[in-house]
């Protein structure tokens, strides 16, 4: 098998068939294969079983009854999925034009490069336009900027990172180094190896059917990986303690105004700030592991117990600080909780979120493998994963 094209789906049923009839005419003469990865609530898991009876292009669809990862995790279970020399990853919308993929696979075949982009930004033939409105294409625009501001190296040659329409050598890429968390695969792929890239322009489409997924919580995503690769996950911990530490003060200052002693008030803002922090951190920071990680009562238990006996450690030196140093309770809470970041942070990423023996991981956080829902479709082929 010489290319893999993958196409993340989450209730896309009305583009399928034409998706799949114009990368059928755009694959004549290439040994390829069609992956759908896919996500979706409706229909569309049915609708591409039944266009895959028509194909004379293989179609596979792998169905996740658990999305790890969003989009750019459907992507991964894709890649695990091939045994290609290539793999092109597109859209299921039609916005990107399925006629590009002999394009993108000869630039790939030359060898000088083990990323084709298909770039809305790298001159003559390239477009934006599909975006649905200014303020869209402002948001694009203006995140490409940031992110090649950020990585001025790994993204030289790349002038469209936010793109989703991209192929790659498979061997080029280590799937195991990457954590996606939403859409932009690609920026977490050039960010994380040192990769060859070359790009080829293309006008971004309308949208053939049904609704945009795009949305304010992808944005957020999207700063969190940008914050993530940049920084470090310590970063986003940072964020998460930063935020903890704020509303830890605020309680402690309002009970302290009502008349709590500050030792108690201490205690109430920890143990509430414990419990906003989890949460927090499970969202933000160890997302990502969680399909590896311990049950999510197992790592709740590691990080309440952890954190009180923080907690309680803090306490004494609070009091020492504040009765014979002469420093204010909110100063010298605000001290403590600084000087346990680091501490809390190794304890959480190693401990808490390690890596579980495979027998532990079980439940709704659990990887499955092979994935639930694997369905191999081909017309001309056996059932089962593609030949090497």
């Amino acid at each position: 098998m010489e290319l893999s094209v993958i196409v993340p789906t989450y209730n896309e049923a009305p583009n399928v068939a034409e998706l799949v009839r114009r990368a059928e005419a755009a694959c004549t003469g290439i040994n390829a294969e069609i992956v759908f990865v896919d996500d979706s609530r409706d229909h569309t898991p049915d609708v591409i079983r039944e266009t895959a009876s028509r194909s004379a292009v293989p179609v596979r669809l792998i169905h996740r009854d658990v999305p790890v990862g969003g989009l750019g995790g459907a992507v991964i279970e894709g890649v695990r999925s091939s045994r290609a020399v290539y793999c092109l990853v597109m859209d299921g919308d039609l916005q990107h034009p399925p006629e590009l993929i002999p394009a993108i696979l000869a630039r790939l075949r030359d060898a000088a490069a083990d990323v084709v982009v298909a770039s809305r930004y790298c001159g003559n033939g390239g477009s934006a336009g599909g975006l649905a409105n200014g303020v869209r294409r402002l948001v694009s625009s203006s995140s490409t900027l940031v992110s090649r501001s950020l990585f001025p190296v790994r993204l030289k040659d790349c002038s469209d990172p936010m793109t989703g329409f991209f192929g790659f050598r498979r061997s080029a890429v280590e799937v195991e180094r990457l954590k996606p968390t939403g859409f932009k695969i690609l920026l977490e792929m050039l960010a994380r190896h040192r990769l060859r890239v070359a790009e080829v322009p293309f006008v971004f489409g309308e949208r053939f059917a049904g609704e945009s997924k795009a949305s304010f919580k992808e944005g957020v995503r999207f700063i969190r990986q940008l914050a993530g690769l940049r920084f470090g996950r310590i970063a986003s911990f940072g964020v998460v303690g930063g935020l903890g530490a704020v509303l830890n003060l605020l309680i402690m200052g309002v009970l302290i105004m009502l008349g709590v002693h500050y030792v108690l008030a201490a205690v109430i803002a920890a143990e509430t700030t414990i419990l906003t922090n989890f949460l927090m951190q499970e969202r933000m920071v160890f997302q990502a592991d969680r399909a590896t990680a311990h049950p999510l009562r197992r790592r709740f238990l590691q990080s309440f117990s952890f954190n009180n006996v923080d907690a309680a450690a803090r306490l004494p030196l609070l009091w020492v600080l504040v009765e014979f140093a002469g420093v204010g309770s909110l100063t010298a809470q605000a001290g403590t909780l600084v000087a346990a970041f680091l501490l809390r942070y190794l304890y959480h990423s190693r401990v808490v979120y390690g890596t579980a023996p495979p027998a532990t991981v079980v439940g709704a956080d659990a990887v499955q493998r092979p994935v639930t829902g694997l369905i191999g479709v081909f017309r001309r082929q056996p059932v089962g994963l593609p030949p090497a």
